[in-house]
């Protein structure tokens, strides 16, 4: 939904930046300069990260709903952000003030569709894993990490549930990040998988126009609008 020739030159900012991977990512892209959101104390390590191109930066540590209006942007994007937001209407609204006239905003969500098999088996074991002791919670992660190595092996052969996620995302990942993959599922503040209408509503109700989806993987969506010109 954006090329990277999109995004050369662009003023973008980026909702729920984290300690900075995708502010890197736009800087390497050619983005002109980049509005980075992050409210928590990753904001430190995101600026560390970031040293050596601060000066195309501007730092912004604040929830997502407090990002300036009028700043006139090409592009605001927020990648597996809103669905931990319980209210995310005022982000989006945020977001489309910050937007020039036909910028677009770009989100990614977890999706409903395609993850009913998990959703089935997680919502159930998160009653109780909210409720361990994080040592315990680690170890659990890890003892489940070896399973899901085991499951993605047997994706290469079989055509099972969430194959291509599985192949061309989740095994790309060091096995390290896998377990804090699994660990923030099984104890996550909150989490939201959208379906299509909702995911697409999220953005049509907060003012955008051309709204677009994207089933991306077969398990979550990646969805577009433009700011009406």
């Amino acid at each position: 939904m954006l090329s990277l020739d999109e995004v050369k030159g662009k003023r973008i900012a980026d909702i729920g930046s984290g300690t900075g991977r995708i502010v890197n990512m736009l800087l390497d892209a050619g983005a002109d300069r980049v509005v980075a959101v992050e409210p928590s104390d990753a904001m430190l390590v995101l600026k560390d990260n970031t040293a050596a191109r601060a000066e195309r930066i501007d730092y912004f540590q604040a929830p997502g709903d407090r990002l300036p209006p009028d700043l006139g942007l090409d592009y605001v994007v927020s990648m597996g952000v809103l669905h931990h937001i319980p209210e995310p209407a005022p982000v989006v609204r945020a977001a489309y003030d910050a937007l020039r006239p036909g910028g677009r905003c770009i989100v990614w969500l977890y999706g409903y569709e395609g993850n009913e098999t998990y959703l089935s088996l997680a919502i159930p074991l998160r009653k109780l894993t909210v409720l361990l002791p994080h040592r315990l919670l680690v170890v659990l992660s890890h003892g489940l990490e070896w399973a899901l190595t085991a499951y993605i092996g047997l994706c290469r052969i079989l055509p099972l549930p969430m194959r291509s996620y599985m192949r061309s995302v989740l095994a790309k990942f060091p096995r390290s990040v896998r377990r804090l993959t699994i660990y923030d599922q099984l104890n996550p503040a909150y989490a939201k998988y959208y379906t299509r209408a909702e995911a697409e509503a999220l953005l049509s109700d907060g003012g955008f126009g051309d709204v677009r989806l994207y089933h991306r993987h077969g398990y979550s969506w990646t969805v577009s609008g433009t700011r009406p010109g």
